[in-house]
């Protein structure tokens, strides 16, 4: 009896160690190291005062351009009806001091996260707009951001793509003679998508 007792107590402390290496832990991490990540701003700087005027920002990583996005079906199962991720690693977001009009819809000054979200027949695309307070409090990452619900949305014109960038690329350009009508261009592969932007800043 005393040796099975033994026999026990030695599988017991030998199986429960193994056992333990298995068990995945409930919390891991990732990350830590520097990643590709872009900005691009608008600056308005007021020569009298020798002071900024106002601007914004919008920030974002550079995912690479896949060929399965060339695969029309499989990009339409990605992509149609559902808000895509618009970057990589962190959320892309729009850090703005000024009051903008995007594709019409008033955008007050403040910081969103950003997708992208097309209809469910593949013909438009819109500017998803999160709000980023909802976002932390319920930890989500941009990877679930199928899980983050969508404050509002702002349409985006479909272009021809001529460069077909690579790594996703973000514009913000205006004429010279007219500085506070921005257009914002998101050119990724074979997409390429436009909206306007009309800012207002104050001498």
């Amino acid at each position: 009896m005393k040796m099975r007792t033994a026999l026990g107590l030695m599988v017991i402390l030998f199986v429960v160690p193994v056992l333990g290496q298995q068990t995945q832990p409930a919390i891991v991490a990732e990350g830590g190291q520097p990643d590709e990540r872009a900005s691009a701003r608008v600056l308005y700087w007021n020569t009298k005062q020798n002071t900024a005027a106002g601007q914004f920002a919008i920030n974002y990583g550079r995912p690479v351009w896949k060929s399965v996005y060339e695969d029309a079906p499989k990009f339409d199962a990605m992509t149609k009806g559902k808000v895509w991720r618009l970057g990589s690693n962190f959320w892309t977001d729009l850090e703005s001091c000024v009051p903008l009009r995007i594709s019409g819809r008033e955008v007050p000054a403040g910081h969103y996260y950003l997708g992208l979200e097309r209809s469910a027949d593949g013909s438009q695309w819109s500017l998803a707009f999160i709000d980023p307070v909802k976002v932390r409090a319920a930890h989500l990452d941009a990877f679930d951001i199928l899980k983050a619900p969508v404050e509002f949305k702002v349409p985006m014109s479909i272009v021809k793509s001529e460069t077909k960038e690579e790594k996703l690329t973000l514009t913000l350009s205006h004429p010279k003679d007219d500085i506070r009508r921005v257009t914002l261009k998101v050119e990724w592969g074979s997409l390429a998508l436009t909206a306007p932007i009309e800012v207002t800043v104050t001498e």
